[in-house]
């Protein structure tokens, strides 16, 4: 291998130093993240999983420059694909929703409910520059929906938001993510708002992208179950912090910190009542570790 070749697989997509995001409020200063260190390699899924209000994100977002600037105050260092960009308005428009795309969590907030899915598909594939007129826009459209197992793809681009299910709306997110062919995808609560079965095949479909094309992949979940499918490195954080982290194995199967323990303990289990452990770990809500109470059910 060429040693320019060599040394460009050797950088990291994502490689973040001690970042530090405080915001603003109206009762002081609250620090968010604190001190955040890890990286994404190539072809590699690295999570960060918490409960609602540990920083996890407001991580993605403040490594995406996409927090106010007018109440987000960010430090330490951020590369992508070994370009220095926090702090750097031109070096993060350059790689932003091109090197490196999000899939937002709702798609009901993400989409324009007045604007076609083909219109909103074609103009993100006519900013990320990839063609270079309307037809070859929409034609290329088409191919995203079929890459990310939309069916009848002509006929979805005429639709609206409100005609597709929740489960076909975070593919098409997924596959305006796709519009820059990015080589790391930032991913926030992808499955949150969906059913088991249909998060399994979200899941799946982001597998066979990264199988397929190298992609990294930044996972933002509360979900442990998503965790363990998808993982090769977990961060778990608490308050800002990463408390534990390490490959995914270890922190699912011999988790240090009792903060994990409790989030394993709060995935649902299968079977009688009268099976589940006793432990005072019950199950979750949308994006929180629940406790039952005394003498309740979980």
């Amino acid at each position: 291998m060429n040693p320019q070749h060599e040394a460009a697989a050797a950088t990291p997509l994502l490689d973040v130093e001690d970042l530090v995001v405080e915001l603003m409020t109206d009762n002081g200063i609250v620090r968010a993240v604190d001190g955040a260190t890890f990286r994404v390699g190539r072809g590699e899924t690295v999570t960060i999983i918490g409960e609602s209000g540990s920083g996890k994100s407001t991580t993605a977002m403040g490594i995406l420059q996409l927090l106010p600037q007018d109440l987000a105050i960010l430090s330490g260092t951020v590369r992508v694909t070994g370009l220095d960009v926090l702090g750097n308005r031109k070096a993060i428009n350059k790689v932003r929703g091109r090197t490196v795309a999000l899939i937002p969590q709702d798609p009901m907030t993400a989409l324009s409910p007045v604007l076609s899915i083909g219109s909103q598909l074609v103009e993100a594939i006519r900013i990320a520059g990839r063609t270079s007129g309307r037809t070859q826009a929409t034609t290329r459209a088409s191919e995203l929906l079929a890459s990310v197992h939309i069916p009848d793809p002509p006929s979805q681009l005429k639709k609206f938001p409100h005609q597709l299910s929740g489960g076909m709306l975070q593919r098409v997110l997924i596959a305006m993510a796709l519009a820059s062919e990015p080589e790391l995808l930032i991913a926030d609560e992808p499955t949150s708002a969906l059913d088991v079965t249909v998060q399994a095949g979200i899941l799946d479909l982001l597998m066979e992208i990264q199988e397929q094309r190298g992609t990294g992949i930044l996972m933002i979940t509360h979900d442990i179950g998503v965790a363990r499918l998808v993982s090769d490195t977990i961060h778990v954080m608490k308050s800002g912090r990463f408390v534990e982290s390490g490959p995914a194995s270890a922190i699912v199967d011999h988790p240090r910190e009792e903060y994990t323990r409790k989030l394993l303990g709060a995935v649902p289990q299968l079977g009688p009542w009268d099976e589940r452990p006793l432990d005072g770990a019950g199950t979750t809500g949308v994006d929180t570790v629940v406790e039952p109470a005394a003498g309740g059910t979980p």
